[in-house]
């Protein structure tokens, strides 16, 4: 498998070359800049929807935080080609309870971002609630997942599929003791 992508140093890197400061990008985000900072530091992983309304804040395809250069009109992704993210970077590090693989990286111009993520098991009151722009598409693969959004709670199996707008408050996660693995496609518009 490849190095891992260092998202929070692309994040850094974009937002300085914008000259944009923590403080600017957290009036648009609504993110707190001590979370900004973290992510930046790897000491934070970032979720998907956060990622969503980076991008969207600092202008650029989602794909720039994995490091994409050259965009195809279509893209064909090998198992050993797809680009993992680092959830963070240090020992104190604290990620969302999940890691992820991007299976689209290369596409010019897309609207949707295809990912792979393998769910952790993490303890409830360690997980928020994401809202973002778009719509999310899951497909479970393995082990149980449970999803609450708009006060439904409910669990998927493998080969049960959610679909939903993103600006609905929604928390994804692996339920019982086990990792889950899911294909989650993120329609950014």
């Amino acid at each position: 498998m490849k190095e891992p992508i260092k998202v929070g140093e692309k994040i850094k890197e974009i937002r300085e070359e914008k000259g944009i400061s923590l403080e600017e990008l957290s009036k648009i985000t609504g993110m707190s800049p001590s979370v900004l900072s973290q992510i930046e530091n790897h000491m934070l992983s970032p979720s998907l929807g956060a990622l969503v309304k980076l991008s969207k804040a600092l202008n650029v395809p989602l794909g720039k935080f994995l490091g994409e250069k050259e965009e195809k009109a279509f893209t064909i992704v090998r198992k050993d080609e797809r680009k993992p993210a680092t959830r963070f970077g240090t020992k104190e590090g604290v990620g969302y309870g999940y890691s992820y693989e991007s299976l689209g990286h290369g596409m010019e111009g897309r609207h949707m971002e295809p990912f792979l993520v393998s769910l952790e098991v993490v303890p409830e009151h360690l997980l928020q609630p994401s809202v973002h722009d778009g719509e999310e598409f899951i497909f479970v693969l393995e082990g149980e997942v449970e999803v609450e959004l708009a006060g439904h709670k409910d669990t998927l199996y493998p080969g049960d599929s959610i679909y939903y707008h993103s600006t609905i408050p929604h928390l994804v996660r692996a339920k019982g003791n086990r990792e889950a693995k899911i294909l989650a496609v993120i329609y950014i518009g």
